[in-house]
């Protein structure tokens, strides 16, 4: 996907806040931003972490330069291996055109070596925020790989996939119950953006979605699924 068609499809979704969560990578949110830039649509900077334990991770923050300081992190926890293009695709880098800026050699789809609660130590002490990513899913999801949902890690929120309900969640796994839920498109392609997630916000910043997720002074979140006819 490149940049222009992201921000595009995002608003023709009717979706006006979106978060860039490459798999262990930031080097495009740059170029979505810009590509944005006088739009209406706000895209957060991000990165979906996968922790030692094979859990997908979803963080969220402020500013590029808090995501450039965890990417350091995250940069030296990686292995030392190379991408296999035939097996993984390639790791292009591009600028707010779509235009090619260089390819990503190093491998990103795998493991980094930051445990679950690291990753909340660390993302939180730059001021960002962890939710853990597609917690229903086979693949990399909270539940299915662990098994269960530790009360010490103290999630503001969980993501559930497009491919379950929240009372389908909880009937499966019962500890996700009492936990404010939100829902993604995991978007890989143009034609997966959902927008089932509504924020009752007064700025589109990760400070007022903290304050959501915890109801403060009417701010709120809930999935809505959309009407069929």
């Amino acid at each position: 996907m490149i940049p222009p068609l992201i921000v595009q499809t995002a608003l023709e979704n009717q979706i006006d806040i979106i978060a860039i969560t490459d798999h262990n990578a930031s080097a495009n949110v740059r170029a979505v931003q810009k590509a944005a830039d006088g739009t209406g649509l706000t895209v957060l900077p991000g990165m979906e972490v996968q922790t030692h334990e094979d859990v997908h991770m979803l963080c969220l923050f402020a500013s590029l330069l808090d995501l450039e300081s965890w990417q350091h992190k995250v940069d030296l926890s990686l292995p030392d291996a190379l991408n296999q293009p035939e097996h993984f695709g390639e790791q292009y880098v591009v600028d707010e055109n779509g235009e090619y800026i260089r390819t990503e050699n190093r491998l990103l789809l795998t493991a980094t070596e930051f445990s679950i609660e690291e990753v909340i130590e660390q993302v939180n002490e730059l001021g960002g925020l962890v939710i853990p990513a597609h917690v229903d899913r086979k693949s990399f999801g909270l539940f299915p790989t662990l098994g269960f949902l530790a009360d010490w890690w103290h999630f503001p929120a969980l993501e559930i996939s497009r491919h379950i309900t929240a009372e389908a969640l909880h009937e499966k796994f019962p500890s996700s119950k009492n936990n404010v839920l939100i829902q993604s498109g995991d978007v890989h392609r143009l034609d997966e953006f959902l927008g089932t997630t509504h924020f009752e916000i007064e700025a589109p910043t990760v400070d007022e979605i903290t304050k959501a997720f915890c109801g403060e002074n009417q701010r709120s979140v809930q999935i809505k699924r959309p009407k069929i006819d």
